[in-house]
C-alpha cells in the first residue's frame, strides 16, 4: 500500500480554499476513483493525468486507486488540479519521495503529452497558499509572473511533468522547447484556455491603442467640471442630454482622470481579472482602472456575477477599482439597474446559488447615461419631441428613486453650440492637465484621511464628515433648508457632504465653504444655485 499527499487550490469566485490531494494505492482490480466533490472538468483528469504520466515516461500502477480532494464539502472544478493529482499518484507509487511533496502547493493543467499549461485565477490560488502559510509554489512556466506577485512565496515553473519530476527526484532537469509561439502571427496554443470565449470585456487596452483624450471634447464645460469632481473624489455619476451631445464621449474619458491603481488594488483587480479569464496576455499585473461597459441589453447574472454552477465575476466584479459605464440607462431593465444599489453602497456583492454563495469585490466607479425620453429630442432647442408626458415619465422611472438617490452628480449635457463646435482655437484642456488635478486632490483627502480605511471622500461615513471634520460656519445652511423642504434625503444630505469635501480639495481650501457646499446641491439636485466650482479648470 503508498499513500502520498499535496496540496492544490480550489477557488470559490475570487477567494481560493487551500485543498489537499491524496493518493492511495491498494492491492485489488485496477481502477482510479476521484472523490471530493468534484466537478466535470476534474472528473476527466483522470484520463488527463494517466496520459500524462505515460507519456512522461512513468509507469501507471495498476492497482486500485484512489485520489481524494480534501476538504470533501467544498466545491471544485476547473483543470488546476491535474499536476497536484500526478504528483501524489507518483507518490503514492514511489515514484516520487512523499516527503518532498507535503509542503507544496501546484496549480496547473497537464496536456496528454505532459505538457502543463497555464489556468486562469492563478494570482488568487497563490494568494490563498500565502495566507494558508505555504512558501513554495509549483505553476506553470507560463504562469510564473503572475505567481511571483504574491511577496514572500517562492515560485517554481515548469513547462512539463517531466522537469517536475527531475527536481523533485534530483536527477537532470530535461530541456523543452517552448513551442508555443513558434509560428509567427499564430496564437500560443498553450495561452488558450486563459480566455473565456466570446467574453470582450479587457483590463487593459492593445497595445498601440490610443487612449480617448479629453481635449477631444468639444465645449461641456460644465459637465467636464463635474467630470473632474467624479475622479477626484470617485463619486458616481449621471450624464443627461439629448443624442450626440457627448454623454458617451465624456464618460469614456473618466478612466484617464483617475490615479493609477495601488499596489494593494492592483493584486485585487489582477485577481479578478484573472479569474474572469480578461487578464491581458503578457500583463500579468494591471496598474491602470479597468473600464467596464456593458451593453444596455446586460442581464442581471452578466452584471453582478452568476452562471451555471458556482458564479463567475460579473461587470460589477470586472469595473473594481475603475468605471463601469452604463450607456443608454433608461433602456435597461429597470430590474438588472436595481441590482447595482447593493454593491454601490458596500463596494462588494455578494451571489447566492444553489452551488454555493460567494463574495466579489465590486468597489467602482458607476457613470450612467441616458436621454430625457424615448426620441431623445425633449427640452431641447428646437424640439419636435411627440412623446407623450405619460410615456417621459415611464421612461424616466425606469431609473429608480432609490438608485438615483446613490448618485452624487447628476449633469445636464446640453448640446454643443455652433460657435464651439467650428471653433479653430486652442482646443480645451487634455487628460493630462486635469488628472494631474485630481492627484493633487486625491493627495489632499489621503493626507487627511490618514490613520483611517478611507481612502477618497466618496468612503467616509456621512456621521464621520459631520462630526470629525466640519465644514465652514454657516456652509450647510441652504443644504439643510433643502433637507427640510424634501429636496434632499438623509443619505443624500451625506453625498452633498462628500461631493463638497471634493469641491474644497480641488479649489484647495482647507475645507468646504458655501460655495462649495452648494455647487454640490446644485449637483445633486439639478437647481441652479448661481455658484460655479473654482478648480481651475479652464
Amino acid at each position: 500500500m503508498g499513500f502520498a499527499r499535496t496540496c492544490s487550490v480550489a477557488l470559490v469566485g475570487v477567494e481560493g480554499v487551500v485543498v489537499e490531494v491524496q493518493a492511495d494505492l491498494e492491492p485489488g482490480v485496477a481502477a482510479f476513483t476521484l472523490v471530493g466533490l468534484p466537478d466535470k472538468s476534474l472528473v476527466e483528469s483522470r484520463d488527463r493525468v494517466r496520459a500524462a504520466i505515460v507519456n512522461s515516461g512513468g509507469e501507471w500502477p495498476q492497482k486500485k486507486l484512489t485520489v481524494g480532494l480534501s476538504p470533501a464539502s467544498v466545491p471544485k472544478g476547473g483543470s488546476g488540479f491535474d499536476l497536484a493529482v500526478a504528483c501524489a499518484v507518483l507518490g503514492a507509487a514511489e515514484r516520487i519521495d512523499p516527503r518532498e511533496l507535503t509542503d507544496l502547493v501546484m496549480i496547473g493543467e497537464l496536456g496528454l503529452d505532459g505538457r502543463v499549461r497555464p489556468v486562469r485565477g492563478v494570482l488568487p490560488a497563490v494568494l490563498a497558499a500565502a495566507d494558508a502559510g505555504y512558501r513554495q509554489v509549483v505553476v506553470p512556466d507560463r504562469a510564473v509572473a503572475e505567481a511571483s506577485l504574491v511577496p514572500g512565496v517562492s515560485v517554481l515553473g515548469v513547462r512539463s511533468l517531466r522537469q517536475l519530476i527531475a527536481v523533485l527526484t534530483d536527477e537532470p532537469v530535461p530541456e523543452e522547447e517552448d513551442d508555443g509561439a513558434t509560428v509567427e502571427g499564430r496564437p500560443d496554443p498553450l495561452l488558450a484556455g486563459l480566455a473565456v470565449p466570446g467574453n470582450a470585456l479587457s483590463a487593459a487596452r492593445a497595445p498601440g491603442e490610443r487612449l480617448p483624450d479629453l481635449s477631444d471634447v468639444v465645449g461641456q464645460h460644465g459637465a467636464r467640471k463635474a467630470l473632474e469632481v467624479a475622479a477626484a473624489g470617485r463619486h458616481h455619476i449621471f450624464l443627461k442630454g439629448p443624442p450626440g451631445a457627448g454623454k458617451t464621449l465624456l464618460a469614456e474619458r473618466l478612466p484617464g482622470l483617475l490615479p493609477s491603481l495601488s499596489p494593494k488594488e492592483s493584486l485585487e483587480v489582477t485577481a479578478v481579472h484573472s479569474v474572469a479569464g480578461t487578464l491581458p496576455p503578457g500583463q500579468p499585473l494591471v496598474e491602470r482602472p479597468p473600464y467596464c461597459a456593458p451593453h444596455h441589453s446586460a442581464t442581471m447574472a452578466s452584471l453582478v456575477g452568476g452562471g451555471s454552477g458556482l458564479p463567475r465575476p460579473g461587470a460589477v466584479s470586472l469595473a473594481h477599482h475603475g468605471v463601469l459605464f452604463v450607456d443608454e440607462a433608461a433602456e435597461c431593465s429597470a430590474r438588472v439597474l436595481d441590482a447595482l444599489r447593493q454593491p454601490l453602497e458596500s463596494g462588494y456583492v455578494v451571489v447566492a446559488r444553489a452551488a454555493g454563495m460567494m463574495r466579489m469585490p465590486a468597489r467602482f466607479l458607476l457613470a450612467l447615461a441616458a436621454n430625457p425620453c424615448p426620441c431623445g429630442r425633449h427640452g431641447t432647442l428646437g424640439g419636435g419631441c411627440e412623446c407623450r408626458p405619460s410615456t417621459i415619465r415611464g421612461y424616466r422611472a425606469r431609473l429608480s428613486g432609490p438608485l438615483m438617490d446613490r448618485i452624487d452628480l447628476r449633469v445636464t449635457v446640453e448640446p454643443v453650440a455652433r460657435s464651439e463646435l467650428l471653433s479653430f482655437t486652442r482646443g480645451a484642456e487634455s487628460t493630462a492637465e486635469v488628472a494631474e488635478r485630481v492627484r493633487t486632490a486625491r493627495d489632499r483627502a489621503a493626507t487627511r484621511f490618514a490613520g483611517t480605511p478611507w481612502n477618497t471622500n466618496s468612503e467616509v461615513p456621512g456621521h464621520e464628515l459631520r462630526t470629525r471634520w466640519q465644514v465652514a460656519p454657516g456652509a450647510m445652511a441652504q443644504a439643510e433648508h433643502d433637507l427640510e423642504n424634501g429636496l434632499l434625503t438623509a443619505r443624500g444630505m451625506d453625498r452633498v457632504l462628500r461631493v463638497a469635501w471634493t469641491s474644497a480639495d480641488l479649489a484647495g481650501h482647507d475645507r468646504p465653504t458655501s460655495e462649495d457646499v452648494n455647487w454640490a446641491l446644485e449637483l445633486r439636485t439639478g437647481i441652479r444655485r448661481g455658484v460655479a466650482l473654482a478648480t481651475g479648470a479652464g
